[in-house]
């Protein structure tokens, strides 16, 4: 198993990990991404709007896995809400995601 293979292997337990208990998804993608396409029941509100949302985010009370087209702007989301006390994980693309939900 090669490194790559074993970050790739982590990240893929931890999101399982995060379903299992009850995770949602959070899309953080433009209108017009999510738009062109998206994973079903996953929640979107825009990497710009979050900070401005973030209580709404608070009031779901559940661990968040963020998603975005590559994975930086889901990177970033994530960041923000562990520093807002949500337990939260960057998913990576959200093609990418969807292949493993």
């Amino acid at each position: 198993m090669g490194f790559l293979d074993f970050i790739l292997g982590v990240k893929k337990r931890k999101v399982e990990s995060y379903l299992k208990n009850g995770a949602l998804i959070l899309d953080v993608r433009t209108k017009r991404e999510w738009n062109n396409g998206h994973i079903p029941n996953a929640i979107h509100i825009p990497l710009n709007e979050l900070k401005e949302k973030i209580d709404d985010v608070k009031k779901l009370n559940k661990p968040i896995i963020v998603c975005c087209q590559s994975g930086v702007r889901s990177a970033k989301a994530a960041k923000f809400l562990n520093l807002n006390n949500i337990d939260a994980t960057n998913g990576g693309g959200w093609i990418s995601l969807k292949s493993k939900l």
